[in-house]
């Protein structure tokens, strides 16, 4: 949005400078995005006064002319046919840039007489393409500026342009008058009003207008007017002056008075040639197929819905968007049908877009206009018409209703001091609305027809905000909840899963962050892809699911390493896992996943296949660093996606498993790309319980001082039972006094017989209170025997 600084001042009585003006558009959120100020090219040159010249000896068409300036009389040369004495001319001095030539000019000669400057044209400082002559300006003091001759004699010549960005939810602010009325409102001037009145007709319309039934919803409001006997010719200079600035093309008088309304009040208006309309205007929707060529000269083919505007021969306008190219006005035209319309902006943006047509008028109007304006415009515009090109109106037309776009909000003003955070006076609230156009009723503030972005009481908030200016506001720290310590801000929780993510990047692991959703054949691997899980709006058909556990991301990313030639990976991430769809139905995890070799090839042979022990060593690391019980249990009975021999749960009791480890079933790995060995870790933070004291000291070190006792123990049992099983059955004979359990030596075969076996442990007693006595050691042993053979069905090895 283009408009010049006197444009501005015709809606706002002000003497803000142009800096301040800019400054003030940005803070209220029309930002500037460009000033264009002609004034500052030409902030150097003064005038002259030629005291004297003569034909230069040496040529027939130059002049040696003595001109007074502000520096004394100095000698310039110049070609110029008006160049003569006794005329004030614009000097241009050595070291001067002179922006229609592009050049800095200096001392010179010209055929052996020294020239100390030029005297300018129209053309060479960029004022208009005249240079036939220098400039002879009628008045001026020599040594005065340039530029505030222009100022007071032609300001056109230096009129700044000021460019703005419009955001979509400021349509009022696409007109000068609404620009006008922000930087009232934020006291940068008073807004300057002009009584309405209504132009009444002097005959009845010879047009009609009617809106279809089924167009009413796109097209609520049509009215016109003819006005007989205009004539249409060149615009006044000052309209053609503030429409080239903004970069318009003047045409003829009556397209430059729609053009200006449209920039000028944000009110888009087109004008027939009332004798090239055939009957009477109706607005209908478009049955499909019509053609029409439009103003641009181009010709559109409409689609079935699309609005339109035609006559008895048909379709003449493009309905809110472009005239038709034949009942457009010519400098011919004698007689006019001024039409203004509200049109709904959906219906508007979709047919443009269909259409890809940019106009004006669409621009406008897809972004919303005011309602109230469409009849008010339409007098107005009369109003111009008959000041520039005469003639006599006719009775105003009218279709349809305006629409009722009446709202209420009610406006708290502690609740938007709350909100803003500064202290703004209920008054100046009040005020601040006032001046904006709202109408305020006790505490109920009536939104303007000219906003429709004004939808609730948080807008109220917003406005009065803008206004006020969020520049004013002073940091202010925030009060402290309590006195002393604040209280952490992270949350057990949060702390542990930070201690693990730190210990997996320890130990060599890189981190992951993949997304939540996963394909549903990888997800119904680890136990989900149901319709719980399953997304109503998937951002692609890999991404169908959630994931039922973290796994199944890392085998994917390691997947796409390995296809990128990275085999030996070693990869965690840390988030949830979602068994259904609900908030409750998730699990926090962290996981683990290594890939191929412990390290590179090298000749000593160093480096081996991973394999499940050191997914362990690192699941114990990792469970440790968060504060895990030493003492926990090894069991079996993974889900699916382990190998069924090879994996671990490490359990505080058969249902709390606080993770998993060991290799993954062959069918999973192959079914996600994996190629080579791959063990992994799951760890469930939540189900590792809280330190009972959260105080930050730790206990008193606890070590006796009293003599450990080994004791070894072989047992022959099948060769189905597990290690661990006998393990976990010798170490609960006597909590308090065994220590630790290992097994050191397993034989199979010879005098055991056929699907026997025997497993050697050694149990360690550390006792508390007193030195273990023979008779001690025995109950202990006879204890642990009795154990291991009710747990597995061994017994005691001779």
């Amino acid at each position: 949005m283009k408009f010049t600084l006197s444009w501005l001042k015709d809606h706002l009585d002000t003497d803000a400078s142009v800096e301040e003006i800019t400054e003030a558009l940005t803070d209220l959120g029309l930002e500037v995005e460009g000033v264009v100020n002609p004034a500052d090219a030409l902030k150097d040159f003064t005038l002259g006064y030629v005291k004297h010249a003569e034909k230069h000896p040496d040529a027939d068409k130059l002049r040696v002319c003595k001109v007074d300036t502000d520096e004394g009389e100095m000698q310039i040369i110049c070609g110029a046919p008006n160049a003569r004495e006794g005329i004030t001319v614009v000097v241009c001095k050595p070291g001067m840039y002179i922006p229609g030539l592009d050049i800095t000019i200096g001392v010179g000669k010209i055929r052996g007489i020294e020239s100390f400057g030029m005297m300018a044209s129209e053309r060479e400082l960029e004022l208009s393409e005249e240079h036939d002559g220098i400039i002879e300006l009628p008045s001026g003091a020599v040594g005065d500026k340039f530029v505030d001759w222009l100022a007071e004699n032609d300001p056109a010549k230096v009129d700044p342009v000021i460019e703005i960005a419009i955001t979509p939810n400021r349509p009022d602010a696409l007109g000068v008058y609404g620009i006008a009325r922000d930087l009232a409102a934020r006291g940068l001037g008073t807004l300057k009003t002009r009584a309405f009145e209504a132009i009444p007709g002097d005959f009845a319309s010879p047009i009609k207008v009617s809106i279809d039934e089924d167009t009413l919803d796109g097209c609520p409001l049509f009215a016109g007017r003819v006005i007989k006997g205009v004539k249409n010719g060149p615009s006044p200079q000052w309209l053609q002056d503030r429409l080239k600035a903004i970069g318009l093309r003047p045409i003829s008088a009556l397209v430059d008075i729609t053009n200006f309304f449209t920039f000028d009040q944000n009110r888009p208006l087109h004008v027939f040639d009332a004798a090239k309309v055939s009957g009477d205007l109706r607005v209908h929707r478009a049955a499909g197929g019509e053609v029409l060529k439009a103003l641009d000269e181009k010709e559109y083919t409409f689609g079935a819905g699309q609005m339109v505007i035609s006559d008895a021969n048909g379709p003449e306008s493009i309905g809110g968007i472009m005239g038709g190219e034949a009942t457009g006005c010519t400098e011919e035209t004698v007689d006019v049908f001024l039409e203004s319309a509200f049109w709904d902006h959906v219906q508007i943006a979709t047919a443009g877009r269909a259409l890809k047509i940019n106009s004006d008028a669409r621009y406008r109007f897809e972004r919303g206009v005011d309602p109230e304006y469409t009849i008010e415009g339409l007098h107005r515009a009369t109003q111009m018409i008959l000041d520039l090109c005469g003639g006599e109106p006719s009775e105003v037309v009218i279709a349809g209703d305006v629409p009722d776009h009446s709202r209420a909000y009610k406006l708290d003003a502690d609740r938007v001091q709350s909100l803003v955070g500064m202290e703004i006076p209920e008054s100046d609230q009040r005020q601040t609305l006032t001046r904006l156009g709202f109408r305020l009723e006790g505490n109920m503030a009536h939104v303007p027809s000219w906003r429709p972005d004004v939808q609730g009481e948080a807008d109220l908030v917003e406005e009065v905000a803008r206004i006020a200016s969020l520049t004013k506001l002073v940091g202010k720290p925030l009060p402290r909840l309590t006195d002393g310590i604040p209280k952490p801000v992270m949350t057990p929780q949060q702390r542990r899963q930070q201690m693990a993510r730190r210990t997996c990047a320890s130990l060599g692991y890189n981190e992951v962050v993949s997304y939540s959703f996963i394909d549903k054949a990888s997800a119904a691997l680890f136990g989900g892809g149901d319709d719980a899980t399953m997304l109503a709006n998937p951002i692609s058909s890999e991404m169908s699911h959630m994931r039922p556990d973290l796994l199944a991301g890392l085998l994917q990313a390691a997947a796409r390493n390995q296809a990128r030639g990275y085999m030996d990976l070693a990869l965690f991430e840390a988030g949830p896992a979602f068994t259904g769809g609900e908030p409750g139905e998730q699990v926090n995890q962290i996981a683990g996943l290594l890939v191929g070799r412990t390290g590179p090839k090298d000749v000593h042979g160093a480096a081996r296949v991973v394999d499940l022990y050191d997914a362990k060593a690192d699941v114990e690391a990792v469970l440790a660093a968060i504060g895990a019980p030493a003492k926990v249990q090894i069991l079996r009975e993974g889900a699916a996606w382990w190998h069924p021999g090879r994996h671990g749960r490490i359990c505080l009791g058969p249902k709390k498993t606080l993770g998993v480890f060991g290799e993954l079933h062959p069918k999973v790995l192959k079914a996600m790309g994996i190629k080579g060995a791959a063990v992994a870790f799951t760890i469930f933070p939540d189900e590792v319980p809280l330190p009972r004291k959260s105080g930050a000291t730790r206990p008193a070190l606890a070590i006796s001082d009293l003599q450990a006792v080994e004791r070894d123990f072989a047992f022959v049992v099948d060769d189905s039972v597990e290690a661990l099983t006998l393990v976990n059955a010798a170490a609960g004979a006597d909590k308090a006094l065994i220590e630790d359990v290992r097994v050191f030596d397993e034989f199979i075969g010879g005098s055991l017989g056929e699907g026997k076996k025997s497993l050697a442990i050694t149990v360690r007693l550390q006792p508390s209170d007193k030195t273990l006595k023979e008779k001690d050691i025995e109950a202990v042993s006879e204890k642990i025997i009795a154990k291991v053979t009710k747990a597995t069905g061994g017994t005691l090895r001779g």
